[in-house]
């Protein structure tokens, strides 16, 4: 009952920040210098009567709170609207692009909690010593570097240089899952590398607060072999607090995949809304934010339970 309680606050706490974050892409979108009407005649040389029927048809004459309460409530029936480009349902679209970049972000988080638990663990046991320092050194430079440098390091290395990775372009799972692989693997590393370097510095942290406690002086005098100890419970009990920074990192994943889809050719989510602003499709644009968006709050609402879950001590206090 007292997860179920704390679960249905939660969810009724993110009423306010969904209202809030369609507000803000409603109001920036139609404030933009992009005018619908426009794009959708593509240059063609439109009457000024044509652009007004197009605006009233659209309902882009009306009232601002008038056509912001009908763009929540079309999005509430799940219609994202219609491209003005292409004349299709930006749902179609959506459908096609988000589970690529859902593969993307997955592999880029796998990828980084692969690489950063163990390095997090060993730096924070040999703490002060050179694995540490060389651990430190490396995460802090991996912090520091952006995912698009890493990814063009990356492809000049690996792709162009060795040859092992095609430098763009996507294969689907369905054609080939080698394929899909290689073509999925660099941009995934490019991505999960800031992160994993900042996770790492984190459970580091974490770890060596735990192990200054006390209960671990008592379980080392006590005989317990040393990875009972720290298997079995340091490491559990620090990962409660790099599991709250993971939900915001995924987020970062998401944004991030932006950035590494246009690189790679990819597409998903990112290469569609890149495209989408050039083109001045407004609909589209606001589709693929308010996706990114909804994704990111639905992701922080997992990891509040997980951790609501992990962590005893705040379910006493609820």
């Amino acid at each position: 009952m007292i997860i179920l309680r704390m679960l249905l606050g939660r969810v009724l706490s993110l009423v306010p920040l969904l209202l809030g974050v369609t507000l803000f892409v409603f109001v920036v979108m139609r404030f933009s210098p992009t005018d619908p009407a426009l794009a959708a005649f593509d240059g063609a040389n439109a009457s000024a009567e044509q652009l007004e029927q197009f605006r009233r048809d659209n309902g882009l004459l009306d009232p601002l709170p008038v056509q912001y309460l009908r763009f929540v409530w079309q999005l509430i029936q799940g219609d994202f609207g219609t491209s003005v480009i292409t004349k299709q349902p930006v749902a179609d679209t959506i459908t096609t692009a988000l589970p690529l970049t859902v593969q993307l972000t997955l592999m880029g988080l796998v990828i980084a909690i692969v690489l950063s638990v163990p390095f997090g663990v060993i730096s924070a046991l040999y703490r002060d010593r050179w694995p540490d320092q060389v651990i430190r050194i490396v995460s802090l430079a991996g912090v520091a570097a952006p995912a698009f440098w890493i990814a063009l390091l990356l492809v000049q290395w690996l792709a162009v240089g060795h040859g092992l990775f095609p430098t763009s372009g996507y294969v689907s799972m369905n054609d080939s899952f080698s394929g899909w692989l290689n073509s999925m693997t660099l941009p995934a590393i490019a991505l999960a590398m800031p992160v994993a370097a900042q996770l790492t510095r984190i459970i580091r942290t974490s770890m060596v607060e735990e192990l200054d406690k006390d209960y671990v002086r008592t379980a080392r005098g006590g005989g317990l072999p040393p990875v009972v100890v720290v298997g079995r419970n340091v490491l559990r009990n620090a990962l409660v607090n790099p599991l709250t920074v993971l939900g915001l990192r995924i987020g970062y994943l998401l944004g991030g995949a932006v950035v590494i889809e246009t690189m790679f050719a990819l597409p998903g989510m990112g290469q569609n809304m890149i495209q989408a602003v050039l083109d001045g499709d407004t609909s589209k644009v606001q589709g693929f934010v308010i996706t990114i968006a909804l994704g990111f709050v639905l992701v922080n609402l997992i990891v509040d339970i997980l951790y609501l879950i992990a962590n005893p001590r705040l379910r006493s206090h609820a």
